[in-house]
């Protein structure tokens, strides 16, 4: 059995990996605002913050973790001219002053594991390069070369990997993905026709806190249905 922290573990991809260390038989903290997604999911404890604007203490979580998973996110899609300042710092408060601060208060804690890891996400579109993404583009590069930085500081004791999806299907999209004409457009645009799922890309970071990943760091994955990679006609 195994300790983690999964700041923004209450909905979306999130919730997606509670239930699946969960399952088998690990205990897990959320860190959200809200928790009542997590009642009746045996060995999950929830800590209600709001992880921009409220602290995060060392002392409010297990003195061992095994790993941390930061999933808050955002997504911001506006033509340039329109995004103010105040758009950026917020996308970058959300997506990267949170990671740091849940980081920095779990790192004596995951010193003490064994074979501690960290998973952080991206998006496809910081590699990618795609219209009206600026803000969000902006806010998860800086989270992409936060994962390298720390990877390697942090290396060989904690190993620090990141996952850049595609358009996935959690709540954090439904204004996407709010019919299925909307969710056919969206899937054509990727070489595998269609949007990804939450419970794929929680497998994915469950197998990155996992031993089977051991020789893993400083990665950053895509998980973009090909949308980065290839060219289909």
């Amino acid at each position: 059995m195994k300790s983690y922290l999964i700041a923004g573990g209450s909905s979306g991809i999130g919730l997606a990996l509670v239930k699946k260390l969960s399952e088998v038989g690990h205990q897990v903290l959320v860190v959200s605002r809200t928790g009542d997604s997590l009642e009746g999911l045996p060995g999950v404890s929830h800590l209600a913050k709001n992880l921009v604007s409220d602290d995060l203490m060392e002392a409010e979580l297990p003195a061992t973790l095994d790993g941390v998973v930061y999933c808050p996110g955002s997504i911001n899609l506006k033509p340039f001219r329109s995004l103010r300042p105040e758009a950026f710092t917020e996308d970058f408060q959300i997506n990267v002053l949170g990671a740091v601060k849940v980081l920095q208060a779990a790192q004596k804690a995951m010193k003490a594991a064994e074979s501690p890891a960290v998973v952080l996400f991206s998006t496809v579109a910081v590699g990618q390069g795609m219209p009206f993404h600026a803000s969000i583009a902006a806010a998860k590069g800086a989270v992409e070369g936060l994962t390298r930085s720390l990877a390697a500081e942090w290396a060989p004791a904690i190993r620090v990997n990141c996952i850049a999806p595609s358009l996935t299907d959690t709540p954090l999209a439904a204004r996407l993905l709010s019919s299925d004409e909307k969710k056919e457009a969206a899937g054509a645009r990727h070489p595998l026709k269609r949007v990804g799922t939450a419970e794929e890309a929680a497998a994915l970071a469950q197998f990155l806190l996992s031993e089977n990943s051991g020789w893993i760091t400083g990665q950053v994955i895509g998980m973009d249905g090909g949308m980065s990679s290839l060219k289909i006609t």
